[in-house]
C-alpha cells in the first residue's frame, strides 16, 4: 500500500470518499491508505455528488473516456527486462501503428460503426493485429491483401480495379451495382494508397460517387514507386460503410 501525507489525506477523504468512498483503506491510526485495485488496474466508478473525478491526486489519476468514469494509478517505469512475448508484441504494434496512423482519416471513419467504446483507429488496430500480420520476430510484415481500412455492412462495389494513367495519375474503376439492397447510388467511394517504402498514404474519404464508377486520384508523389491500394464506400451520411477491398499493387508511373 501507498502511504500519503495528511494535507492529501484530508482532500482523499473529501473527493473519494463521498464519491467512490469503497476505494479508501482505514486503519486504526486514521490515515488512509490506497489500496486501490492492490496493483492498480483501471476502475470503473460513478459519479457522486460532486461529479466527475478528474486528474491526480497522490497515486491517482481520474478521467473520462467515451463518457466512461475511471480510476488509474499513476505509471511506473519497469526496470525488468522485456520478455520475448513482450518484444514480439511491441514490434506489431510498431508496424502496424505506422501505418494506420498514416491513414487514421479512413479508419476513424471506416471503422467507426464497429467500435464499440473505442476508437475506429482502435478497432481497425484490434482487426488488423489478429489477421494482417505475416512473419516471424523481429520481421513481421504486413500482409496487405488481408488488410481491411474500413469494415461494415455496406455493399462493396463489383468488378474494382485500379490502373496507372501516367503522370502519376491512378484511376480506380468499378462496376455500379445501387440497383442492389444495402448499395445507393450516391454512395461515396474510399480510396487508400500507401507507399511502403516511405510509410506514407494518400486518402480520400469522399471521393465520386458509386454511380459514376470510377474515381482518378493524383499521386505523383510517388512516381516510380510501389504502391498498396484499396477502394471502399461510404453512405452520403458517413453513417454506414463497406467493407474495403484490396485492389493490389502497382507502380506509380
Amino acid at each position: 500500500m501507498a502511504k500519503i501525507g495528511q494535507n492529501e489525506a484530508n482532500l482523499v477523504r473529501r473527493l473519494l470518499f463521498q464519491k467512490i468512498g469503497y476505494y479508501i483503506v482505514w486503519r486504526k491510526s486514521c490515515k488512509p491508505n490506497l489500496e486501490l485495485l492492490k496493483s492498480f488496474t483501471m476502475g470503473k466508478y460513478q459519479s457522486g455528488l460532486l461529479g466527475d473525478f478528474q486528474g491526480g491526486v497522490g497515486p491517482v489519476v481520474g478521467a473520462t473516456w467515451k463518457g466512461i468514469s475511471y480510476m488509474r494509478g499513476r505509471q511506473r517505469k519497469s526496470t525488468k527486462p522485456r520478455s520475448q512475448a513482450q518484444l514480439q508484441q511491441q514490434a506489431k504494434f510498431s508496424l502496424l501503428q505506422t501505418f494506420l496512423l498514416s491513414i487514421r482519416g479512413v479508419v476513424m471513419l471506416g471503422f467507426n460503426n464497429g467500435a464499440i467504446r473505442m476508437t475506429g483507429i482502435n478497432a481497425a488496430y484490434a482487426y488488423n493485429y489478429k489477421h494482417a500480420i505475416t512473419g516471424d520476430y523481429p520481421s513481421f510484415a504486413l500482409n496487405y491483401g488481408k488488410v481491411l481500412v474500413s469494415a461494415g455492412q455496406l455493399l462493396s462495389a463489383t468488378d474494382m480495379l485500379v490502373t496507372t494513367a501516367g503522370k502519376g495519375i491512378l484511376n480506380f474503376t468499378w462496376t455500379d451495382n445501387s440497383a442492389m439492397a444495402m448499395a445507393n447510388a450516391n454512395d461515396r467511394s474510399m480510396i487508400v494508397v500507401h507507399c511502403p517504402e516511405l510509410n506514407e498514404s494518400a486518402y480520400i474519404t469522399s471521393g465520386a460517387e458509386r454511380s459514376k464508377g470510377n474515381h482518378e486520384i493524383n499521386v505523383g508523389i510517388y512516381l516510380g514507386k510501389a504502391v498498396e491500394t484499396w477502394l471502399a464506400f461510404v453512405s452520403a451520411d458517413g453513417t454506414d460503410v463497406a467493407t474495403s477491398v484490396y485492389t493490389g499493387q502497382l507502380v506509380v508511373l
